[in-house]
């Protein structure tokens, strides 16, 4: 495999792990505070179909984008309503969410655009297109040269293709979903707000004790998770893809959760395991590339399994070793 290939790989690597990076985000903050959300899936498919829908209306993805993550709020909050509020279990409020999610999207499509459960591609201003940094190598500068963008990246060094194909040229929402990384670290570990989530997760009648709001706490990691889980979704629809599909989240919410608990309820090691699961996904686009990784001949329905494989050896192997908050899944009830 050559570098021009590996970069290729890795490029591809980072576009699909940015929606479970933000999915994964967002369930930190919902655990952290004491709320399992089985729901993630439920939430960014709802914004895909959403800011898809949205966009193709109007022709903005910027509009787009809001309306996707005003869905994935609406459903946040009945989550939160359900589980906190009504002090409902946790697990099946998700899971409902899932079902209702699933239907209501392909429903909707349907009755809005007649396209068998889809919306039409986005074109133009309707999805985001690729950031070009300073100094790297982009289609606008092909376009000056009058040649081929592919020809010019075959003549730049390693490090201008480096920087050109892997850092320059993403959406705008992957860097965000990058720059979320530290800004969870900061927030959870560095300010007020992220020591009194961490104590509601841990243990919400001392929190209660000290006169803070428990429900208020946790209500605000729930409107966290709406936005999150909104970006990631309207990516989906908007940036990774034209638009949106039947189910086009394909298990993306319980791979999050199945990274989430990989990497132990922290930000950066969220990271790495989001990157490991969008490798897998890459590699399975790739067959090319596995075929020189490995002597004999894999099957093509085996790699693109991998990631669902991965997701059960995580949680078979890692959920007795990895310690969640203490007050995961318990509903808050305030001593009278």
């Amino acid at each position: 495999m050559d570098f021009s290939t590996l970069i290729q790989v890795l490029d591809s690597t980072l576009r699909l792990a940015t929606p479970l990076l933000l999915a994964c985000l967002a369930g930190l903050f919902s655990e952290r505070s004491g709320i399992f959300d089985i729901g993630l899936e439920a939430k960014m498919l709802i914004s895909a179909f959403f800011s898809a829908a949205v966009a193709y209306t109007s022709g903005s993805v910027w509009l787009g984008l809001l309306a996707g993550v005003a869905a994935s709020m609406v459903f946040a909050f009945i989550h939160g309503l359900a589980s906190i509020t009504f002090r409902g279990n946790q697990l099946i409020s998700g899971v409902a969410l899932n079902f209702l999610a699933s239907g209501m999207t392909v429903l909707i499509a349907q009755s809005w655009f007649q396209q068998g459960g889809r919306t039409p591609s986005l074109i133009g201003g309707a999805r985001f297109e690729g950031v070009e940094l300073p100094f790297a190598i982009g289609p606008s500068d092909a376009a000056a040269a009058g040649r081929p963008l592919n020809e010019m990246l075959s003549e730049a060094g390693p490090l201008q293709l480096f920087y050109s194909e892997l850092i320059s040229g993403h959406s705008i929402l992957v860097y965000i979903a990058l720059a979320a990384v530290p800004a969870t670290w900061w927030i959870l570990f560095r300010t007020r707000f992220g020591l009194r989530l961490r104590a509601v997760g841990e243990n919400p009648a001392a929190v209660d004790t000290a006169g803070i709001s428990v429900v208020g706490l946790r209500y605000a990691a729930i409107g966290i998770v709406g936005i999150l889980c909104g970006l990631a979704g309207a990516y989906l629809a908007t940036g990774l893809q034209a638009g949106f599909v039947k189910d086009m989240t394909a298990g993306r919410g319980y791979i999050a959760l199945a990274a989430l608990i990989f990497a132990k309820w922290r930000p950066w090691h969220a990271l790495g395991a989001c990157l490991l699961f969008g490798l897998l996904q890459a590699l399975a686009l790739r067959t090319d590339v596995v075929e020189t990784l490995f002597p004999f001949k894999m099957p093509v329905q085996l790699l693109d399994s991998l990631p669902y494989i991965l997701t059960v050896v995580i949680l078979a192997g890692f959920v007795g070793k990895a310690i969640p908050p203490r007050a995961g899944g318990q509903p808050y009830v305030k001593e009278r």
